[in-house]
């Protein structure tokens, strides 16, 4: 059988590590970065175990692809999140050149998309809605489990 890697098959990886954050009792966000058809970064988010509020998913899969690349810029590099970036991680985004970015679920309260699509970098391309409704569910979810 031929594996086909597409949008749906690295956005099922960043949702199993947004699967690893709740189940780290973090807000489940999971994000990748692809290049050249392969992962070169996971991350989830991380606020809680590590008491830093800039420890998102997207922060710390920026910081691990740079590394992992030698250099602060992502131009052909795509990132994979489970939830659309608040302001903060759409200026990392923008700053790291990222090449394009799809999301899944949409953050009405936090997204970046309320400020504008400026936010990212002019080159950067986006896609969105990428397995949206698994993605929104779980962070249903997890909220309601809190407030239980």
């Amino acid at each position: 059988m031929i594996q086909v890697f597409d949008d749906d098959y690295f956005m099922k990886q960043a949702i199993a590590e947004a699967q690893q954050a709740m189940a780290e009792n973090e807000i489940p966000v999971g994000a990748v970065i692809v290049s050249q058809q392969r992962i070169i970064a996971r991350a989830h988010n991380q606020t809680e175990i590590l008491k830093d509020v800039t420890a998102h998913a997207e922060m710390l899969a920026i910081t691990s692809a740079s590394s992992y690349l030698g250099g602060k810029y992502l131009q052909d590099c795509t990132m994979y999140i489970t939830l659309e970036p608040c302001v903060m991680c759409a200026g990392a985004l923008r700053w790291a050149q990222i090449g394009k970015l799809v999301y899944g679920a949409t953050d009405d309260k936090s997204g970046f998309s309320r400020i504008g699509r400026e936010l990212l970098h002019p080159k950067t391309k986006l896609a969105y809605g990428v397995r949206q409704k698994e993605c929104a569910e779980m962070m249903q979810a997890f909220f309601k489990a809190k407030r239980s």
